[in-house]
């Protein structure tokens, strides 16, 4: 099995996926100017365009009352028993033509270079790094191209900066190591996970080597399959975290690439991991659960264990992110909806966010806010206030699923477009802004600018209206605080 976009050859039956569906009809993007496949590292068949209006599209057909048709079954896109209460939309949301977006929440940029789909994003202060499944990692400074380096791998499915370097996750199952060159700027590929000397030296030992699968073993310190995700935690602790299609994680010492440990942590792929508070590791999987480990130092090495599974379900887990102001946990998967939980030493069930008529391929999480990327050509943007969580944009424009998200602050350095240009609030201090990054299947990145703040009429409360009400909780949830984990 492989994680929900539908790549490669599984064992088992397969889990239904998004891939299975049609596509909506795609929406025209002026923005986008495809040009003929190169290989070469030029501008010339690159476009960044910068769009200062908003696009439409928000949903407005939010469920009113709590019902047994707000079930995760009966919310699933793959259940073709009933009408989904999100087949059909409108261009205003029924509140007096209110916007998709929230005032100061705008896309602001499109950046497109044909080199495939866009699978993977970074991004730090104005430089924002791209990974496709042409072999690139494409580096755009304040939302221009700025050439790029290349791998002899195939996908780059995962990419992270963790200090002066920036690791890259690959199809080939390799993880690779980049710096900035002092001297010209340039990227320099400066090793590889594990080491050459560590594989070799490791080869010779027969101890060394585990079962992958049916009559195949291979070398602990290496994964047998495809990085997926990858973690970083500070820098004070110095560890990368990496996740594969081989089933397990591994734990890896920045400071000397060295392999810590190796975890068959999941009976399916491992499609996403965090490095989180307090010790904490969340890794989720296409088995469709949650998992959560403690790290636990051991010498100059580490163990970790399994202390709760806060999910069991049929659906893959395709995504998991952690708050940047609170304990905690979002986990976005194939049925479209977002969980959460709460709590920093044992986590509870705090509710489910719904809205996406597909599946929820990536998550990203800044402030009070966290975004989530899906297959239904979306972006909704969700704040946690006091608890609650309300909806404040959805964005549109990709015209094929979401597969990655990143978010900085936003600042006057890493703007393309002036600040100044748009309004005046952010010069005033008066709300937090972000840069959002989404990648696609339609090649391209947008860059949204993204306000904290909401006008009133998105977050009445029930009665306000017709305005849209989101629920963190309906009836029969099986997540209730006495069931919020399963031993």
């Amino acid at each position: 099995m492989r994680d929900s976009d539908g790549e490669g050859a599984g064992s088992g039956l397969p889990r239904s996926h998004p891939s299975n569906l049609p596509l909506p009809a795609p929406h025209s993007d002026p923005n986008l100017q495809f040009s003929g496949t190169d290989d070469d590292f030029s501008n010339r068949h690159s476009s960044s365009s910068a769009n200062g209006g908003a696009s439409p599209g928000y949903y407005s057909d939010y469920p009113s009352s709590f019902s047994g048709e707000c079930s995760p079954y009966n919310m699933s896109p793959w259940n073709q028993t009933m009408a989904s209460p999100w087949s059909h939309h409108s261009e205003a949301s029924g509140m007096g033509g209110a916007p998709a977006m929230a005032p100061g929440t705008s896309l602001i940029a499109s950046l497109v270079r044909e080199e495939g789909h866009i699978y993977s994003l970074a991004a730090k202060t104005d430089t924002l790094y791209t990974g496709s499944d042409s072999k690139n990692i494409r580096v755009w400074r304040k939302q221009k191209d700025s050439g790029g380096f290349k791998s002899s791998s195939g996908l780059v499915k995962a990419i992270v900066i963790s200090g002066e370097r920036i690791f890259t996750g690959h199809q080939d199952g390799k993880i690779r190591v980049w710096k900035v060159s002092p001297k010209n700027g340039l990227h320099k590929r400066v090793g590889s996970l594990p080491r050459l000397r560590d594989f070799l030296r490791g080869s010779l030992n027969p101890s060394n080597y585990v079962e992958v699968r049916k009559n195949r073993t291979a070398l602990w310190i290496r994964h047998s399959d495809a990085v997926s995700c990858l973690s970083p935690t500070d820098g004070t602790q110095g560890l990368l975290y990496s996740g594969s299609w081989d089933r397990t994680f591994k734990v890896w010492r920045i400071g000397d690439s060295k392999c810590l440990e190796s975890v068959v942590a999941h009976d399916d792929n491992v499609n996403a991991i965090v490095a989180a508070f307090d010790g904490l590791v969340f890794t989720g999987s296409a088995d469709g659960t949650v998992k959560v480990w403690r790290r636990e130092l051991q010498g100059k090495g580490t163990k970790h264990v399994a202390v709760q599974t806060l999910l069991k379900q049929e659906h893959a887990v395709n995504a998991l992110a952690v708050s940047a102001v609170a304990p905690v946990l979002y986990c976005g998967s194939s049925d479209g909806l977002v969980n959460f939980w709460e709590g920093e030493r044992h986590l509870v069930h705090g509710g489910v966010l719904r809205g996406h008529k597909k599946a929820v391929f990536c998550l990203a999480a800044a402030g009070a806010l966290v975004l989530s990327g899906s297959a239904d050509n979306t972006i909704f943007v969700w704040r946690r206030d006091g608890g609650v969580h309300s909806c404040l944009s959805v964005l549109t424009g990709h015209t094929e699923p979401i597969r990655c998200l990143a978010i900085v602050e936003d600042n006057k350095d890493n703007a393309a477009v002036p600040i100044d240009a748009v309004d005046n609030s952010f010069a005033s201090g008066s709300s937090t802004r972000w840069i959002v990054y989404s990648g696609s299947l339609d090649k391209s990145i947008k860059v949204w600018r993204v306000s904290e703040d909401a006008p009133d009429a998105l977050l009445h409360g029930p009665g306000a209206g017709d305005a849209p009400q989101m629920f963190d909780r309906y009836p029969g949830d099986p997540f209730g605080a006495s069931s919020s984990s399963f031993r």
